[in-house]
């Protein structure tokens, strides 16, 4: 049984903090060498229900984190559309003559208008039938403010189909664990283990592991030599990127780079332009040809690679770009304001540093 001891503010944090009727101390902050063990599934599994691991965990529940404001004015002000495959014919207005075409390959467009029957106006004129352009339904997701002093690792949920915990560490997930992933679920972090596959899991509450490769874990990262001021990493192995004041941790996201064919480079790099919005296009006339009409917040960093908001999908935490960084539309929004707000440097220029690095190696 558990008993709640008493409410605390921490870092930034709110938790009721319990402790085990027979412990004579309630824990008064997170830490995870509690629940830390030897090697191995059984070792892990008696560490993780030993007392003090249990009330810890029951502690510090979940993470509570602020989520940066959603981005309003793009969300609500650019109409997106997503052309054919195929392609598709341009018309100088609805139902006129053919002017141009559209190849096929992955192309949206911004709406400058709709008319009543279904054509899009796109940016620069041009009209489209309505059976050639779909709405994009893009993500409202945002990322977290971190609290002063964060050191302590936790995660967000990637899995969309919603399994159970597991018991312990390379077993089936069960009911009898209480908890059901959930997309872009927040968990802590309190113990790491290695199944006999040498599969990795995580323990994020009593008796419930997740394997993991459904989350995307957050964790400190160690500034490259030499950066100060307002930088950002990105891991991909992890497919997050936190963004730092000097050695202060102050926000953090899941993100997409690039896949297996156009892997986002990684490296220490100075952006090098801004804009709020920006066309982007490759491999014309190739299969995976793609064509973007305002892209919003681009922060170029590695010649044509960029960090910017991606209002095309919502597979933040999966590498899905053809190099850039891809970001939500609000994070994208947060990170360019938060940049362009440091503080100039000698010679009066804003300098931001994108570290990029893998924690691990990625599997598809």
């Amino acid at each position: 049984m558990f008993r709640c001891a008493l409410t605390l503010a921490v870092a930034g944090f709110v938790f009721a903090f319990s402790a085990l009727a027979d412990e004579a101390a309630a824990i008064v902050e997170f830490d995870p060498s509690v629940c830390a063990s030897e090697p191995g599934v059984e070792a892990a599994v008696a560490a993780a229900d030993s007392a003090g691991c249990l009330a810890m965990m029951e502690a510090f529940p979940r993470p509570r984190l602020e989520r940066v404001s959603k981005d309003d004015y793009t969300l609500q002000s650019y109409s997106y559309w997503r052309v054919a495959r195929d392609g598709a014919n341009l018309y100088d207005a609805p139902g006129g003559p053919v002017i141009g075409q559209i190849p096929a390959g992955f192309n949206f467009v911004t709406a400058a208008s709709v008319s009543a029957d279904g054509w899009v106006q796109r940016q620069g004129g041009e009209w489209i039938k309505p059976e050639d352009v779909q709405p994009a339904r893009v993500s409202t997701f945002s990322g977290m403010l971190l609290p002063a002093g964060w050191r302590h690792p936790f995660a967000i949920i990637l899995d969309r189909t919603g399994v159970h915990a597991s018991l312990r560490p390379g077993a089936a997930g069960s009911k009898d664990s209480g908890f059901v992933t959930r997309r872009y679920q927040l968990v802590n972090i309190f113990a790491r283990a290695e199944d006999d596959a040498g599969k990795v899991w995580y323990l994020v509450g009593p008796r419930q592991w997740l394997r993991q490769e459904l989350v995307a874990k957050f964790a400190p990262a160690e500034a490259p030599a030499g950066v100060a001021g307002r930088w950002v990493a990105v891991d991909l192995f992890e497919q997050t990127l936190i963004a730092y004041e000097d050695d202060q941790p102050v926000f953090a996201t899941v993100i997409s780079s690039g896949m297996e064919e156009t892997q986002t480079d990684e490296g220490v790099y100075t952006v090098w332009a801004r804009l709020r919005s920006d066309g982007m296009s490759g491999f014309a006339g190739q299969e995976e040809a793609y064509a973007l009409q305002s892209v919003p917040w681009v922060m170029y960093f590695n010649r044509g690679e960029s960090l910017h908001g991606a209002y095309w999908h919502d597979s933040f935490g999966y590498r899905r770009s053809r190099g850039c960084v891809n970001l939500s539309v609000s994070d994208a929004r947060w990170l360019y304001e938060w940049m362009l707000e440091a503080e100039p440097n000698a010679e009066g220029e804003i300098v931001n540093t994108v570290y990029v690095f893998s924690s691990g190696e990625y599997e598809l």
